[in-house]
């Protein structure tokens, strides 16, 4: 298993705020018309999981698999170029900020692995900063 992780990013609403949108992606429709395209393509999802497309990787489906209230919602992928599991894990900061981390462990073998870690690392560090974007009330 091969394990890449975001770097921490901070979003100005509190852990149970982040927490319950992740945690049923049906709310994202809510706050679809804020969200930056340029982050978000081709965008679909229900209660339980979420398509998007995302450059350099493509189309990506993910379903949850896990809820740990209010600090993890855990996602495996149903659609993707490469088999993963990927972790939101939230923290409170303050009662009215948090903080929030991915991280992705992906089976890759060791030549799969030298061609995909770079794009990646850098999917997984946009996917965070548009977490962390979301406006979340």
């Amino acid at each position: 298993m091969s394990k890449f992780e975001s770097n921490v990013k901070q979003v100005p609403h509190p852990q149970q705020s982040v927490y319950r949108m992740l945690s049923d992606l049906s709310h994202i429709e809510q706050v679809r018309d804020r969200l930056p395209e340029d982050k978000f393509q081709n965008l679909s999802f229900d209660r339980d999981s979420v398509s998007i497309s995302m450059d350099p990787i493509g189309q990506i489906t993910l379903n949850i698999v896990d809820r740990q209230e209010p600090k993890c919602v855990k996602f495996e992928s149903a659609q993707s170029p490469i088999p993963f599991t990927l972790w939101v894990q939230m923290l409170p900061v303050t009662d009215a900020t948090s903080k929030l981390k991915c991280t992705i462990d992906a089976e890759l073998n060791p030549f799969i692995r030298g061609m995909v870690s770079k794009p990646l690392q850098e999917a997984l560090e946009k996917m965070a900063d548009a977490l962390a974007m979301i406006p979340y009330e």
